[in-house]
Order: C-alpha cells, then structure tokens, then sequence
C-alpha cells in the first residue's frame, strides 16, 4: 500500500525548489517529498541563455546537486520519475515506478516548448534549450557549429542570439514579428534592440517564416517563406513555450494558460495547489523569476498553517541582451494605452499611461539606469 506523505511537490524547477526552501524556513519538520523527472540538480534556468558570456559549462551552471538539496532541506527525493497520472478521490500519484499518496499536492511542472510544425528531413534535428540536459546537447554542438539559425525573435531567441555573438558564432534570428520581443516592446523599443544586436552581428529575418529544414552538405538548408534559401550548422527553436499541463488529464482540475488558480495558488481541487510556468493566478500567467518567488513565499505559509493569498508588487523584467540591456514592466491588458517616449543614441525610455498615470515602461540601453525610480512609482498588479 502506498505510504501517506504529507506535502508532495511534483517538479525540480525554480518553482518546486524556492517553495521547498520556503516551508523549510518556517518548519523545519514538516514531511516533504519532492517528485521529478530528471536527477534533482538544482540551477538557475534563466543562465541556460546567457551561460556563454558567462563562460560556464553545463555542470558549472549547477548549484547544488541532488545529494546537497536532500542534506540541507532535509526532504525526500524521488528522481528520474515520471508522473502519469492523479487520481484526486483516492489522493494518489501513479507513475510507472510505483504510487505515493498525498495529503497537499504541489504541482511545479513547468513549461514545454511549443513545436512548430516543419517540413524536411532536417526537421527532426531542431534544438529546444529548455532543461540543463536540453542545454548539455547544444553546448556539445557549439565546437562543431559555426552558424546558428535561431527560428523566434521572442525574449528567449534574442537572449540565445546575444549569447552566441559573444562566442563569435554568425547567428541568425527568423520569425513573422515585426520586431523582436514584440510581444513584450513596443514598437520603437523593439526597433532600438534590432539595431543594437543587428550591430552586434545579430541577423534578422523577419516577418518571414521557415517552411522547411533540410539536410545538406553543408548542414541544414532552411527555405523561407520569402523563398530565400539560408545555411546553418545548428538550428534552434525558440518560438515559445506552453504550461506543461499532462497531469490534468483524467481530473477536474481547471486549466487556461496554466492550472487555474486563485490567490492562495488553490487550484479547482482543494488540496492540490500549483505555482510557476505551469500556474495561472487569478488570471495571470507571468513566467518569471520574481512571481515565482512571491507565489513561493505565500504558498509555504499557507502549506504550513497560515492562509496567505499571494502578493503581486510590480515586478519588472530584466531581458539579458547586453548589447541592449533591457527592462520590461508590462502594462495591464485592459485600458486605453498612450506610450510617450524619450530617445537618445544610447538608450530609450519608454513610459505607458493609462488615464495619465503610469502603468508600465520599457528602458533600453543607459535608460535601465531608471528601473528602480520607475518601479516605486508602478501600482502593485493586486
């Protein structure tokens, strides 16, 4: 029979990570197994995309390994196993290795890459770089590959792309964005990161598309929706990624852009609760570092006995570009917006109203010297 275990956390991510050393802080007893599909090394995810720059190999890009989490956390781990699947009335776990009942279930599954479909006998060999293993093969590549054609000129793409320049790789960046980080800049900030990192080395195509990927003697040959053939020795896609939401199949669980939950990160199951890429916050789904860390500290406490719905400050983004550092508080979806600008050669600052009071703002290049001035005059998101 399976053993009743307190609070289990599915996923060895920032997220699963920061809550455990959460609750550690307030009980240092409480029972806690964590479950992941890899060894349990703890990193830093965000480094995957600036680690050349930084002159890091895969393993230096490790923290703490398993063995070093387990002695100072002091929880059980269960590597290397994969979930398939939740039966919520009996509050049980199945995976193919065996079955743990729960009282608390935490779920920090993460995110996936999204797959573009492609064309092409080259189409198999695409790169994502989304887990230090992932990672591991494209850093073993590097030696042998000279041009890299990166398919997303979103934040991830562009980051990728400014580290391999800082290696003197010839790089590429093709997707059907006007600009770069379009989702996130506006027009003028997008334009401004173009131009910097097109100055940096950095190509682009876009408002274009790869229709095929192909193999040939000099690599792979990619055919654009523009018709224009391009080369490359390595190809990587960034085009984005989705909540990995698999456990909710068979379940009530609720589900958007992530596990629905409400402030106290309850999903629509009681005793289950979700945080990170995999969770969408009363409506909010905010893939970065510093959400992670609020939804963290306010999950722990409720866990260990205290309710406390989550906190959202404004939280800006850091994009890690530095041929065009950039800052990124995003504007709230709803409202009339009205962007007023301040350029110069070396910066732009980009300041977003709502009804004349601030809301959001992008700084490019020297202007990110205005983050912490500009923060303190952001409301909090709720």
């Amino acid at each position: 029979m399976a053993e009743q275990r307190n609070i289990v956390i599915i996923g060895s991510g920032m997220a699963g990570y920061s809550l455990l050393r959460e609750i550690r802080k307030i009980d240092a007893e409480i029972d806690i197994t964590l479950i992941c599909s890899d060894s349990g090394e703890f990193y830093s995810k965000p480094m995957l995309s600036n680690a050349l720059a930084s002159h890091k190999n895969p393993d230096s890009l490790v923290s703490q390994t398993a063995q070093a989490m387990v002695e100072s956390q002091h929880f059980e781990l269960i590597p290397d196993t994969t979930i398939t699947g939740i039966d919520t009335e009996s509050t049980t776990i199945h995976s193919e290795s065996g079955s743990w009942h729960y009282r608390k279930l935490v779920l920090a599954t993460g995110a996936k890459p999204f797959a573009l479909p492609m064309q092409g006998d080259g189409a198999g060999d695409i790169l994502t770089v989304n887990h230090l293993d992932d990672y591991r093969g494209f850093f073993n590549k590097l030696d042998h590959s000279t041009h890299i054609a990166i398919i997303g000129p979103g934040l991830i793409g562009c980051e990728f792309a400014n580290d391999l320049r800082s290696i003197d790789k010839q790089v590429v960046v093709i997707g059907p964005d006007p600009w770069p980080i379009s989702n996130l800049l506006p027009q003028k900030a997008g334009a401004f990161l173009q131009q910097k990192l097109q100055q940096a080395g950095v190509d682009f195509y876009l408002q274009n598309s790869v229709e095929s990927v192909d193999l040939s003697d000099q690599g792979y040959r990619l055919q654009l929706q523009s018709g224009e053939p391009l080369h490359a020795d390595l190809v990587m896609s960034a085009v984005g990624l989705r909540a990995n939401l698999e456990l909710a199949e068979n379940t009530a669980l609720s589900t958007n852009r992530g596990f629905v939950t409400n402030r106290f990160l309850q999903t629509s199951i009681d005793n289950i609760h979700a945080l990170g890429d995999c969770a969408e916050v009363e409506g909010l789904h905010l893939p970065f570092i510093l959400p992670i860390m609020q939804c963290a500290r306010a999950l722990a406490k409720t866990l260990t006995g205290t309710p406390t719905g989550v906190i959202y400050p404004a939280m800006p983004v850091v994009i890690k570009t530095p041929a065009c550092p950039l800052v990124v508080a995003s504007p709230p979806s709803e409202g009339t917006l009205e962007w007023r600008y301040t350029e110069s050669e070396d910066g732009i600052k980009a300041l977003c109203y709502i009804d004349n009071e601030l809301a959001g703002f992008v700084l490019a290049g020297q202007s990110v010297s205005e983050k912490q001035q500009l923060t303190r005059s952001l409301p909090p998101l709720w």
